[in-house]
């Protein structure tokens, strides 16, 4: 039998996995909101004076708030259609995208007008302060629309964990506080880095960001509106629908791709700078602004890989999907019971069963034999809780292929937590004796 210490220990390293699950899960559903606010932000602050500056970071805070609104509102009660609230908040974020090329445009046209006449145009500055509105618009949707799911995650895990002193929940919320820091440092890196580059090349990243989410959104809104039947399904909306759902993160990676090019920009500047000196002390004030820009390239850099290493190799090993050991053969079956012998069962591994019933459902259980003990743990390949997705034997201990709860074998055959489902059985003759009937009362389950 393990001791308190080894079970402690298997605890805290399934609690390792649920960490890393969660640090990963927070960073795909953030990373898209955080590079917008970043691309936004960085541009606001090189290319608007204060106090259109001032008006995209109200955006983001408006942001923070409805996004912790929305995800109370979402778990609190029921009045929430999470699709038809993703197609209005797209909506008014695609408007607002064309409404800032269109202001900032025009702004552009008029503000040169009027330098040629050298007075001050007040048409260019009204088109500027909207255009610098409808940044703040996108922002804050962005915000609202990421910011819910992961506000609602410790919700969702205490319907499971019960406790915010388990050691579970508090590693699940170490991974959420980690990917929240992560996308933090990410934006913030690519505000940094953007607002360094200039106007002109901060805009045109930030608008191939912009319009790249904008197609996103565009075929979430149809495949809203296929859904709800409140346009007309054809083959080639239904294939855009289609596409968008089965390559979201393509979406992702592009606005990826995009912001890798800010650190490569600084660092071509930055080997080659032409900027004028007079003296020393300018020298170095230039060396210590490119080297600070350097810096802020390397975040970037770093921030990037990392969110780039959850998506693909960290996921696919947090997500590998464990194979359940093929059922056997029971040494013997007939019209009431199935009879599995000692034999097949004592070598203290995990055995599986099953029987199909005349709706071609198999209903399968599980017998190991407990540790230092002649004793045996038998019970569905079910639990209350993850229903049928079965169990699996790893390093010596039975752990739910859903949850990655590890079993403690002694209590296996007892109600509770996430143990096997308890079902009648008896001992005679060398066999242990499983009826069928008390079988059948659990085909539901495996439905």
């Amino acid at each position: 039998m393990r001791s308190v210490d080894e079970y402690l220990f298997i605890d805290i390293l399934i609690g390792g996995i649920n960490l890393l699950k969660y640090f990963i899960d927070t960073t795909e559903a953030l990373i898209t909101a955080a590079l917008i606010t970043g691309f936004v932000f960085g541009y606001a602050n090189a290319a608007y004076p204060k106090r259109e500056r001032i008006i995209v970071l109200l955006g983001g805070a408006a942001g923070l708030v409805s996004g912790a609104v929305m995800a109370y509102m979402k778990n609190a009660t029921s009045k929430i259609d999470t699709s038809m609230w993703n197609l209005r908040t797209f909506t008014v974020s695609l408007i607002a995208l064309a409404v800032f090329f269109v202001l900032t445009l025009l702004a552009l046209i008029f503000g040169r007008a009027a330098k040629k006449t050298e007075k001050k145009s007040v048409a260019a500055d009204i088109m500027s302060f909207i255009a610098a509105l409808a940044l703040a618009v996108i922002v804050c949707l962005a915000l609202l629309y990421a910011l819910p799911t992961v506000l609602s995650y410790p919700y969702s895990v205490l319907l499971v964990e019960k406790s915010v002193l388990s050691t579970t929940f508090i590693l699940k919320m170490v991974g959420i506080l980690f990917g929240i820091i992560l996308v933090y440092l990410a934006g913030l890196a690519v505000n940094k880095g953007s607002q360094r580059l200039g106007v002109l090349t901060a805009f045109i990243l930030m608008s191939v960001v912009l319009l790249c989410n904008a197609v996103r959104q565009v075929t979430v809104c149809i495949r809203v509106l296929l859904t709800k039947r409140m346009i007309e399904k054809t083959d080639t909306l239904f294939e855009m629908a289609k596409f968008s759902s089965n390559n979201d993160h393509w979406f992702i990676y592009g606005g990826i791709i995009v912001a890798v090019f800010i650190p490569l920009i600084l660092y071509i500047k930055s080997v080659n700078v032409r900027e004028p000196y007079s003296n020393p002390a300018e020298h170095r004030k230039i060396r210590k602004k490119w080297k600070i820009s350097r810096r802020w390239a390397l975040l970037t850099v770093l921030c990037l890989t990392l969110t780039v290493l959850n998506m693909t190799a960290f996921k696919a090993m947090a997500n590998k999907v464990v194979e359940l050991s093929p059922v056997e053969d029971a040494a013997s079956v007939d019209d009431e019971n199935i009879y599995v012998s000692f034999e097949q069962v004592s070598d203290g591994h995990l055995h599986r069963f099953g029987y199909v019933t005349k709706d071609n459902v198999q209903i399968r259980f599980i017998v190991i034999k407990k540790p230092n003990s002649s004793s045996y743990g038998i019970g569905l390949d079910a639990c209350d809780i993850c229903g049928e997705t079965g169990y699996y034997e790893k390093d010596g201990q039975v752990v739910c292929k859903l949850c990655d709860v590890v079993m403690n074998i002694n209590t296996i055959g007892f109600k509770g937590g996430c143990n096997p489902i308890v079902i009648p059985y008896s001992v005679e003759n060398g066999n242990i004796i499983v009826p069928i009937e008390g079988l059948l009362e659990y085909e539901h389950e495996f439905k």
